[in-house]
């Protein structure tokens, strides 16, 4: 069985052997034991509430329960630019006209930006190779926004995901060459890195104030502006299904776009419906595809956990739950549980059952689970 967790003290060596694996272009989780462990260490005051909930940074695990190893990570940034300042290049037009020279001309600009300060930025998404297929990216992606809408008061209304930019095997970044290598003495790769560690400052020191313009730029440079890494292409169509869109902001190295979107909008919040768990003890069948199978979650804030479970143990008022899943998720009969789509399938049986109907009704049933959960009458 998979799982979605906390990240945990224990987990740096998976961690590590997940980043190596990675090669060039994850810049938020380097192939760094030190600099993962101190990742770690901030996930963990971030989960136990020992810091500012601005500042707080959520990352997640996929768990094989049988291994016992995270083969997966996923994370979300409360708010971006509090301490240090995050920049991004905003796509523009400068328009330039003369009625006695009958001459109009509207030329695109990249101005430096800090549009996203204080935004929530989902990142670090990493799957283990063995792992892709079935459903395990879209969970490890999705389970995000079901912790996002469960807890909002940490996270902004809107969120963004910056997207890997076009580079070669190499790790070259044509947008690199031909404008941010002509400012830093230094390799894309490196600035990209530090960049991802929050080290950006420099970025402030050397970075030209003033509008790019475009057409100066090769077409080589140009032509990867808002685009993704192949590699990056499944995962910005996964945003996209959720209701992300490009936002006209690119990264200020590689030019990958920005995509952003609001809670309420995301598909996962939107389709998601409560229940409670009803532990049984009949075996019932675990074995069913993807495209039958939802996310459940146990809405915990410090151990939050996924998994996903097959639609036909859902029913009008609660969910039926194995011992083995229960365990897992952590929970008992009785306790608030939360259901979300996995796959986009078409319309699933979860929607029609009986329960919250309107957007009223459904902050009631969140007032009662979040008194169940602290005791409250």
């Amino acid at each position: 069985m998979l799982v979605i967790r906390p990240l945990q003290e224990n987990d740096l060596d998976d961690l590590y052997l997940m980043t190596q694996n990675a090669g060039k272009g994850l810049t938020t989780l380097p192939a760094d034991r030190e600099m993962l462990q101190r990742k770690i260490e901030r996930a963990r005051e971030s989960f136990n509430q020992r810091c500012a909930p601005e500042a707080g940074l959520y990352l997640f695990v996929l768990e094989d329960t049988v291994t016992k190893k995270a083969v997966g990570i996923s994370g979300v940034e409360a708010r971006v630019g509090l301490e240090e300042v995050f920049y991004n290049y905003r796509l523009s037009v400068t328009v330039n006209a003369s009625r006695e020279l009958g001459v109009h001309v509207r030329t695109p600009t990249l101005h430096l930006s800090n549009d996203m300060t204080d935004t929530t930025e989902i990142c670090s998404l990493l799957l283990s190779d063995d792992y892709k297929g079935g459903g395990n990216g879209l969970l490890l992606s999705r389970c995000r926004f079901m912790y996002l809408d469960d807890f909002r008061s940490h996270f902004s209304e809107k969120v963004f995901a910056e997207m890997r930019g076009v580079s070669d095997k190499e790790g070259r970044s044509p947008l690199w060459d031909a404008l941010g290598s002509k400012f830093f003495d230094m390799e894309f790769i490196q600035a990209d890195m530090l960049s991802g560690l929050g080290n950006k400052s420099f970025i402030a020191e050397l970075m030209p104030k003033y509008p790019i313009y475009l057409p100066m730029l090769p077409d080589t440079a140009r032509a990867v502006i808002s685009r993704v890494h192949e590699n990056t292409r499944p995962a910005l169509k996964m945003l996209q299904a959720e209701g992300f869109n490009f936002n006209g902001m690119v990264d200020i190295f590689d030019g990958g776009p920005v995509v952003e979107a609001f809670v309420n909008n995301i598909r996962t919040v939107r389709d998601s419906v409560n229940r409670h768990a009803m532990v049984v003890t009949k075996a019932i069948n675990l074995d069913v595809p993807p495209e039958q199978r939802v996310m459940i979650s146990n809405r915990s804030f410090r151990d939050f956990r996924v998994t996903t479970i097959p639609m036909a143990w859902i029913g009008p008022d609660n969910v039926r739950l194995p011992r083995e899943v229960a365990d897992v998720l952590r929970v008992e009969s009785g306790d608030p549980v939360r259901l979300a789509p996995l796959k986009d399938s078409g319309v699933s049986p979860i929607y029609s059952l009986e329960g919250p109907e309107n957007e009223e009704e459904k902050i009631l049933d969140r007032v009662r689970n979040y008194r169940n959960r602290h005791g409250q009458d």
